[in-house]
């Protein structure tokens, strides 16, 4: 007996340091970083670091395993989410970017545009710097003022020096293309050895006559000179030096730390916070500045898993960065045709099987994909809840047609409809509003209007560190952690064997949406159902799906705050509801509104299984409209601000704002 227990004690003994083994594996790119890398190793035994010669080299190695971090900047981390790497920005330095806002800076004198530029001479802080080149020449492909077919074609160089008639871009080629360093005062440079070289040499070369526009970081123009100057505005306009923030070209983003999709991110970021911040953000030890982290960095902000190349870099300059490589984005179809995004397979089927004239379905594994797709323009548009509407809209999406559920106000073009929000519980159940904490609950999904913020907001309130899951003993929350007890009453596809599905939020699982909630309830699986005021009625007294015979509405009563120990009927939801929130609406990007609104205006005109669902319930629109509005209303109107202060309290008080708001508002 002993010996056992001395051999499993060596085994543990053996074992642990094998565990305490998972080191990160930091990418250095110079012996400089490497001695920085060393030092601080000596602060965190689980760092570990790894030498290449290049950033890419570094993404080479990151992507096979065989480094997992680096510190990149704006350019890189658009080069890392590339097919050929696939890495994503885990974590951004909390510091001033190097070209906070890129500028076109012009005399006031003069009286060209942005769409002018064509023939004009041109000033440049350096080649290749975001300030000088990456930005302003990229952004110019990215709009079609600088035609250029892509390197297949002609380089980009060569394109760029067909545009203006002479220029001085410091770093460039002086034998390949000489009139980019026509304007020039030197070498052509980047270096001392040109006079016009940096940002603050741009200035002076527009200053001097050299150029008529220079392409610089706003930072670097001379207080005491702004009044003699002005900005070009992408949208041809030109604005005051001091009016930068409504009229410059980009923003470069922060640098980042990226790493594989699968990487511990949490692991990485927890190593480099047991460093400390003198240590970690200071290089002049080490002989050389901004080594592996910018120096002038105050901390480092962990990303949200969701995050990726696109969502840390925005569109504008994530375009800007694609055209530089690959020239003018390709014109958009004249066409007229929308790309309808569905959730799950039952959803697809019901799109493909409506036909629709000029829309075609393209299918995603929930509404957040659903937004992202839309984005990133591989997808154009879907319908959506209230709660959901809000999330698109910190995202840059709009809401364009709101489902309406009263026949006279499609008729006469009355008020956008909206719905009450309830809480449903089995008659002579027992359940009150007062008794209703450590119940069963069931929920149409997490982050949804009726399911979750409108009960999240009437239950935890201002209440501090109350949350829906330490709320209710168990529930089904499809969406939310398949670990958490928000997953614990979830069926999945409703199978015997397995749970595929279990608490996706997706037709795959029978208790997802309005139906899928009210079914939990009905099945006996929860004691409460979140849900629309109409679905009881919908669904009982023989007008419900199979599963659904034999319920009689009668059976099922409202709770709610004003009358906590009591219940209504499920007809009272006038005076028992826990909110009016605004319908569900049809969300796009601004520059897809016309072709959206003009295709489902076609369509609800011609097809009358636009609303109707077959075998499920709530098929890409709510089985109770009876039509789409138009709706011009800016976001903030359409979902009132007192919705909105709604919402953004349940992120407070619950479990913070969503991953793809942080990612999108960061």
């Amino acid at each position: 007996m002993n010996i056992l227990i001395i051999s499993l004690l060596a085994c543990l003994v053996v074992a642990l340091p094998s565990e305490s083994a998972q080191k990160v594996k930091w990418c250095v790119k110079s012996q400089n970083e490497l001695k920085k890398c060393e030092h601080l190793a000596t602060k965190s035994t689980e760092l570990e670091c790894h030498l290449k010669s290049s950033v890419t080299e570094c993404m080479t190695s990151i992507k096979t395993g065989d480094a997992d971090a680096i510190t990149v900047d704006a350019e890189h981390v658009y080069l890392a989410g590339l097919k050929n790497y696939e890495l994503r920005p885990i974590i951004a330095e909390n510091s001033k970017a190097v070209c906070s806002y890129a500028v076109a800076l012009v005399k006031r004198d003069t009286d060209f545009s942005i769409n002018d530029l064509k023939g004009k001479t041109s000033c440049h802080s350096c080649y290749q710097s975001p300030g000088g080149w990456n930005i302003p020449i990229g952004r110019l492909v990215a709009q079609n003022k600088i035609l250029w077919d892509g390197p297949d074609d002609m380089p980009l160089e060569k394109a760029v020096s067909q545009f203006f008639s002479s220029s001085c871009i410091p770093g460039i080629s002086k034998a390949l293309y000489p009139n980019l360093c026509q304007a020039c005062q030197g070498d052509c440079s980047c270096s001392d050895r040109e006079k016009y070289s940096g940002d603050g040499g741009a200035f002076q070369c527009l200053k001097s006559g050299h150029g008529q526009v220079a392409f610089m970081c706003y930072d670097e123009i001379p207080p005491s000179e702004m009044q003699s100057y002005q900005l070009l505005c992408m949208d041809g306009s030109r604005k005051s030096v001091e009016e930068y923030k409504d009229c410059y070209l980009l923003k470069e983003p922060r640098h980042a730390v990226i790493s594989r999709k699968d990487a511990d991110s949490e692991q990485i970021y927890k190593v480099l916070k047991q460093i400390p911040d003198s240590d970690l953000f200071s290089s002049a030890a080490f002989g050389g500045k901004d080594l592996m982290f910018s120096d002038s960095i105050t901390d480092l902000m962990e990303l949200p898993k969701i995050m990726d190349s696109f969502l840390y870099l925005r569109e504008d300059y994530y375009e800007a960065m694609r055209a530089l490589r690959a020239g003018n984005p390709p014109a958009p179809p004249q066409d007229g045709k929308i790309e309808w995004c569905t959730v799950g397979h039952a959803e697809q089927q019901k799109c493909d099987s409506l036909q629709i004239p000029h829309m075609e379905c393209r299918r995603a594994s929930s509404v957040e994909e659903c937004i992202q797709k839309i984005m990133r323009k591989e997808a154009d548009a879907l319908a959506v809840d209230g709660g959901q509407v809000y999330i698109a809209g910190e995202c840059g999406l709009v809401p364009v047609m709101v489902e309406q559920s009263d026949q006279q106000s499609c008729n006469d073009g009355g008020e956008a409809s909206s719905y009450y929000v309830v809480a449903v519980v089995r008659k002579d159940s027992g359940v009150t509003w007062k008794t209703l904490k450590g119940r069963k609950s069931c929920h149409t999904g997490l982050n949804r209007n009726a399911g979750w913020k409108v009960p999240d907001s009437a239950i935890c309130g201002q209440t501090p560190d109350c949350t829906l899951y330490k709320f209710f003993s168990k529930g089904c929350a499809p969406g939310a952690d398949l670990q958490s007890n928000m997953c614990e009453l979830c069926k999945g596809n409703g199978k015997a064997v397995g749970d595929e599905g279990k608490c996706e939020a997706s037709s795959k699982e029978i208790y997802y949406g309005y139906d899928g909630a009210f079914r939990c309830l009905a099945e006996k699986t929860g004691e409460v159902a979140f849900i629309k005021h109409t679905i009881v009625g919908d669904y009982t007294d023989g007008k419900g799906p199979e599963w659904a015979k034999g319920l009689k509405s009668e059976d099922y009563e409202l709770i709610c705050p004003e009358l906590p120990d009591t219940t209504v009927k499920h007809t009272e939801f006038g005076r028992c509801n826990l909110a009016k929130v605004p319908a569900h609406a049809v969300i796009t990007r601004e520059d897809a509104r016309k072709d959206v609104v003009k295709v489902l205006k076609e369509a609800q005109a011609n097809s009358d299984k636009l609303f109707k669902s077959e075998g499920e319930r709530n098929l890409l629109f709510s089985d109770s409209t009876k039509c789409l509005q138009e709706t011009t209303q800016p976001l903030k109107e359409f979902l009132t601000q007192k919705y909105i202060d709604m919402i953004e309290k349940t992120y407070t008080t619950g479990q913070g704002k969503p991953d793809l708001v942080k990612a999108c508002t960061m």
